[in-house]
């Protein structure tokens, strides 16, 4: 199998990207999938924790968040069946790349996609969607009229947070910085409470927040590291 793999340890003449071909490998458990790739995803490389992890080795697969058709499964997996679609990330650990055509998945780390999700968009979205999911249900307990502040709502990450707020019934406000980013935001729907423009800069976001909620401050504000 064919794979792409991103090179630790590089000169200035070498290629920092390489595809590999590899042997198929064997079920390594009773409780893994045998998963055929349609599509994955490639996110930015965090090339210092790449190199904490892997120390001793030269090459680390390329491609985690992945969307594709079970083909079969071990006998202890109690989640699917042949033929589900489902979507997934890789462990940290995982040694095959993304980009293979097939991929033996340990059923944890896939969740089946919904029919009226594409391949792209499901590969695409798992990673900042759990990530969103998490900040907003698990750490911050997001509930119905709750105000909330998505900083840099026009990136993936500030998109999902701002649809995943008003599916829960909170007020949305968010900010923008650039006019592209501020005419996108105004055509999300349902509307957001308000864009605050700060691409011009000298915008007192406290003073924004205590004025948009009534003095009350924000309940949420979800940091993502953006601007």
């Amino acid at each position: 199998m064919k794979g792409l793999y991103y090179r630790i340890t590089t000169s200035q003449d070498e290629e920092k990207f390489v595809f590999q071909e590899n042997e198929p490998a064997a079920s390594p458990s009773d409780y893994h999938v045998k998963l055929q790739v349609k599509a994955c995803a490639l996110t930015p490389i965090n090339t210092k924790l790449v190199s904490a992890l892997y120390q001793s080795k030269e090459h680390v697969p390329v491609g985690r968040d992945v969307a594709g058709v079970i083909l079969e499964v071990g006998p202890k997996v109690s989640f699917f069946k042949p033929d589900d679609e489902v979507v997934g990330i890789l462990p940290l650990d995982f040694v095959e790349s993304g980009l293979c055509d097939v991929l033996w998945v340990h059923e944890h780390n896939l969740v089946h996609k919904p029919d009226k999700v594409g391949w792209v968009e499901a590969a695409g979205t798992i990673r900042d969607g759990l990530c969103v999911y998490t900040a907003l249900h698990s750490l911050a307990h997001l509930a119905p009229g709750k105000s909330v502040l998505v900083p840099d709502g026009a990136s993936p990450f500030g998109t999902l947070a701002i649809q995943l707020s008003h599916h829960t019934g909170a007020t949305v406000i968010t900010t923008a910085h650039s006019e592209e980013d501020k005419q996108y935001l105004e055509k999300i729907r349902p509307p957001v409470a308000r864009v605050i423009d700060v691409s011009k800069g000298n915008v007192n976001l406290t003073e924004k927040g205590m004025e948009e909620t009534g003095g009350l401050g924000f309940d949420i504000i979800v940091d993502a590291g953006g601007q």
